[in-house]
C-alpha cells in the first residue's frame, strides 16, 4: 500500500479554461472506434427489408429463393421473430411499436420494418435483402399536415398541451396594436455524421451491445423491458459516438439485432443507411402555427396566444411542444397556449436539438418583431418592455434570466444603434441589405446519476460515469470538473464513459447531460480528495467512491431555470434570382457556468449554423401519393456547408445563480433557437416582405417579389 495525497492545490482551475478534447488525437488518427466498427468473431451481418406501402397489410414474404442465396443465415418476419413486450412505462413514458419490430403483419407507414436479412457479410445481407419480395394489401393513406385537421387533438407530452389565463378575445379587442398570423415550419431530419449502428451478441447468459446511442443506461432499460430480461443481464456499451441530435434512442436496428442474435447465437450487426434513417430515426414534425398578440400603446403585451400544431404516427404519440416556448418568454393578462397533434400515416417523430423551442421560437420571436414594426418600437427595446419578473405560466421565480444583458452586449457588438429600422433601404449593388434579431431560451434541467472516482497508487484517478459524448465534448468537460474536485491537473484525471456497467445517469438530450453528470463526477471526486486528505493508504486496487446525486437534485427548490441567449443577423439578398446570403451571424448567451470555452464556443456556433439551414435550407418533402419522401438523402435533402457561413461569433455573459450548487446549464441546444427567426427579421428588414414559412427558398422570395402572398 502506498498513501497518496492529491498534493497541492491547483493554482489556476481547470474549468473555464479552454481545453482541447482528451480523446481528439484518437479520433483524428482512427484510433476511437464507433459502433459499426467494433471487431467481432463470427460477426453476421443483418439487412433491414422495409415496407414499399404507406399503409396496409402483409400478405405474404418469398423467403425461400432469399434463404437460399448466399451467404443468407436467416430471415426474421412477423412469422417467426421473437416475441417483445411493450406493455411497460420507460424513461420516457410508452415505447414506440416502431422499435417492436416484426410483431404483426400491419403496415403503419413506408419505412415500416417488415423483415431483416443476416448474412455472413453486410453484402450478402444488402443483396439478400434488396431481392426480397413481400406482397401487400394496400389501404388509403393520410400525410398531408393541414391546421383545420378533424383530427387534431392536444397532447400534454412533457408538459401540459394546453395553458390559458385571462380573457384573450377581450384583451385583443382592447390593444391598441394586433399581430394576427401564421408561421409554417417544415419536416426536418437530424442526419448525424455516424449513421445509427448496433451490434449484438450474448455471452455467458448475458446480452451484450455496442451501440450508438445517447444514453447506455437508457437503452438497457429498454431492451431488457422489450425482451422481459433482468437489468442486469444486459450491458450496452457506447465509448464513441459520431453526433446524435436527439434521434440515438432505442429504435428498430438495435432490436432487430438482439432478436438475430438470440436466434442465430452468434453476434450479428445492423447498421442503417443514410436513406432508411429518414424512416426509422426520428425527425422534427412540421407544424403550423398561429400567433396572436395584442399590445397597448406602450408595446406592452396584454394578449398572447401561441398555438401549435404538428404531426405524429398512427401507432405513437409524439408532440412538437413549440407553443412552449411562449410560456417562458414573454407574460400578458390573457395567455394562452396550445400544442396539438395530428394522427397520420408517417413515421413517429421524436426529439431534435431544440425541440419544441427551434420551430417555436421563429414563429414567436417573428410575430414579436411584426407587432415591433406596428408599434413602432425597435425590436430589442419591445422584448426588453416585455420582460416577465416570473415564470408567465408556472408563476415560478427565474433562477437567473440574464436576456436583457445579451441583448445590450449584443447590439453594442453588432452596431445595433446604427441600423435604420425602415426595411429595403440599403443596397450593395444587386443585394438588398437588413438585419435582425430575436431571443432564445432553453429549459436547464438536471437528473440524478451515478458515478465513482477511483484513487490509484500512481497518483492518477479514473472517474467512470455512463455519459454519453455525442460530440459535444463531454468527455473533456467531465475530466476539468473532476480535475477542479481533485485539485489535480486534467492530466492526472482519465474519465471513462458509455458503459452501463457504470451505473445509472442521465442521457444525452434536453441540455442536461453536462449538468446532471457534472454534478454526480464533482460530488464523488469532492468526496475521495476528503477521504485522501485525511490520508488513507491507496492499496494496489485503489480507493473508489461512488456518487449519487438523486437526493441533491430532489432538494432543489422550485424555479424556472434557463439558458437565455439573444440572436443577430445580418443578410443580403437578390430578389432578381432569390438568393438568401447570411453575411454575419453574432450569437449571446446567458449559459450559466461554462467548463470548457473551446467547445462551448463550438456549442453554440453549430446550433447557430444549425439555424442557417432551417431559415434558408432543410425541409424534407414528403410525396402524398406515395406517402414517402421526395429525395431522401443528403442529395435532396439540403443542409447549409461553409459557403454558407462566411462570418459567424458566439460568445456569452456572466450568469451566476448563488443558489445552484452546479451553476451549468447546458449549451448544447440553445444556440439553435432564435436563430431561424433573426435571419427571417432580417429578410424583411431587408426586403419588406415577411415570410411566414421556413424555408426562405429562392422560389418563396421571387414569389414574394412579385406581389404574391408567402408561400
Amino acid at each position: 500500500m502506498s498513501t497518496l495525497t492529491t498534493g497541492t492545490p491547483v493554482q489556476t482551475p481547470s474549468v473555464g479554461t479552454a481545453h482541447t478534447r482528451v480523446e481528439g488525437r484518437d479520433k483524428v488518427t482512427g484510433a476511437a472506434r464507433y459502433a459499426g466498427e467494433v471487431p467481432f468473431a463470427e460477426l453476421a451481418h443483418g439487412w433491414l427489408v422495409l415496407s414499399t406501402v404507406a399503409r396496409g397489410r402483409i400478405r405474404a414474404l418469398d423467403t425461400d429463393p432469399v434463404l437460399a442465396m448466399p451467404g443468407v443465415l436467416a430471415v426474421l418476419d412477423h412469422r417467426n421473430a421473437p416475441r417483445v413486450d411493450t406493455e411497460y412505462n420507460g424513461m420516457l413514458g410508452k415505447p414506440d411499436p416502431t422499435c417492436a419490430v416484426f410483431q404483426h403483419d400491419r403496415v403503419p407507414h413506408l419505412g415500416w420494418p417488415v423483415a431483416l436479412v443476416v448474412a455472413e457479410t453486410s453484402e450478402q445481407a444488402r443483396e439478400a435483402a434488396e431481392a426480397l419480395v413481400v406482397h401487400y394489401e394496400r389501404e388509403p393513406h393520410d400525410v398531408e399536415l393541414t391546421a383545420e385537421h378533424p383530427d387534431a387533438h392536444p397532447v400534454d407530452g412533457h408538459q401540459p398541451g394546453v395553458t390559458e389565463k385571462g380573457d384573450l378575445d377581450a384583451e385583443l379587442a382592447s390593444s391598441a396594436f394586433v399581430v394576427d398570423a401564421e408561421y409554417r415550419t417544415p419536416e426536418e431530419h437530424h442526419n448525424p455524421m455516424e449513421p445509427h449502428a448496433a451490434t449484438a451478441r450474448w455471452d455467458g447468459g448475458r446480452l451484450e451491445v455496442i451501440d450508438s446511442n445517447q444514453g447506455a443506461t437508457w437503452v438497457v432499460s429498454e431492451l431488457a423491458n422489450l425482451f422481459s430480461l433482468d437489468p442486469a443481464s444486459v450491458r450496452v456499451r457506447s465509448e464513441h459516438v459520431g453526433g446524435g441530435f436527439g434521434s440515438k434512442g432505442v429504435r428498430a436496428h438495435q432490436v432487430a439485432a438482439v432478436m438475430a442474435a438470440t436466434v442465430l447465437q452468434r453476434p450479428v450487426r445492423v447498421v442503417l443507411t443514410r436513406r432508411q434513417m429518414f424512416s426509422l430515426a426520428g425527425y422534427r414534425s412540421p407544424t403550423a402555427q398561429r400567433v396572436r398578440l395584442g399590445a397597448g400603446a406602450d408595446g406592452r403585451l396584454r394578449a398572447l396566444e401561441h398555438r401549435s400544431i404538428s404531426l405524429t404516427s398512427t401507432v405513437h404519440e409524439f408532440v412538437e411542444p413549440s407553443a412552449g416556448v411562449a410560456r417562458v418568454m414573454y407574460d400578458a393578462d390573457a395567455h394562452h397556449t396550445a400544442n396539438r397533434v395530428v394522427p397520420l400515416d408517417v413515421p413517429t417523430p421524436t426529439f431534435m436539438r431544440a425541440p419544441g423551442e427551434a420551430p417555436g421560437s421563429f414563429a414567436l420571436e417573428s410575430a414579436l418583431d411584426e407587432l415591433a414594426e406596428r408599434c413602432g418600437i425597435d425590436p430589442i427595446e419591445l422584448r426588453l418592455r416585455n420582460e416577465p419578473d416570473k415564470g408567465p405560466v408556472s408563476g415560478l421565480p427565474f433562477a437567473g434570466r440574464n436576456l436583457a444583458a445579451c441583448f445590450r452586449e449584443g447590439a453594442r457588438r453588432f452596431g445595433w444603434a446604427d441600423r435604420d429600422p425602415r426595411p429595403g433601404l440599403r443596397r450593395d449593388g444587386r443585394w438588398l441589405l437588413g438585419t435582425g434579431t430575436a431571443a432564445a431560451s432553453f429549459p436547464a434541467g438536471a437528473a440524478p446519476s451515478t458515478a465513482t472516482a477511483t484513487a490509484h497508487p500512481d497518483g492518477s484517478f479514473t472517474v467512470r460515469i455512463s455519459a454519453a459524448d455525442i460530440g459535444t465534448g463531454a468527455r473533456t468537460a467531465l475530466t476539468l470538473v473532476a480535475a477542479d474536485a481533485l485539485q489535480v491537473s486534467p492530466q492526472r484525471v482519465r474519465v471513462r464513459i458509455g458503459d452501463s456497467d457504470f451505473g445509472p445517469a442521465m442521457i444525452a438530450g434536453g441540455s442536461m447531460g453536462t449538468r446532471s453528470w457534472s454534478w454526480a463526477v464533482g460530488a464523488a471526486a469532492g468526496d475521495l480528495r476528503e477521504r485522501l486528505a485525511l490520508g488513507a493508504d491507496v492499496p494496489p486496487e485503489g480507493i473508489t467512491v461512488r456518487s449519487d446525486t438523486t437526493a441533491a437534485i430532489g432538494a432543489l427548490a422550485a424555479a424556472e431555470r434557463h439558458s437565455f441567449g439573444a440572436q443577430f443577423a445580418e443578410v443580403a439578398v437578390d430578389v432578381t434570382t432569390g438568393e438568401v446570403r447570411v453575411r454575419r451571424m453574432l450569437g449571446i448567451f446567458a449559459a450559466g457556468r461554462i467548463v470548457n470555452p473551446l467547445t462551448a464556443r463550438n456549442q453554440f456556433l453549430g446550433g447557430m449554423i444549425w439555424g442557417i439551414s432551417m431559415a434558408l435550407h432543410e425541409e424534407a418533402v414528403r410525396d402524398r401519393a406515395s406517402g414517402g419522401h421526395v429525395g431522401a438523402d443528403l442529395a435532396g435533402y439540403h443542409v447549409a456547408t461553409h459557403a454558407d457561413v462566411p462570418r459567424i461569433e458566439a460568445d456569452w455573459v456572466e450568469d451566476i445563480d448563488p443558489d445552484d450548487p452546479v451553476g451549468i446549464k447546458g449549451v448544447g441546444e440553445i444556440g439553435i433557437v432564435g436563430a431561424a427567426a433573426a435571419i427571417a427579421n432580417a429578410v424583411w428588414h431587408a426586403t419588406g416582405v415577411r415570410h411566414r414559412s421556413l424555408p426562405i427558398r429562392p422560389d418563396r422570395v421571387l414569389s414574394a417579389a412579385a406581389g404574391a402572398p408567402d408561400a
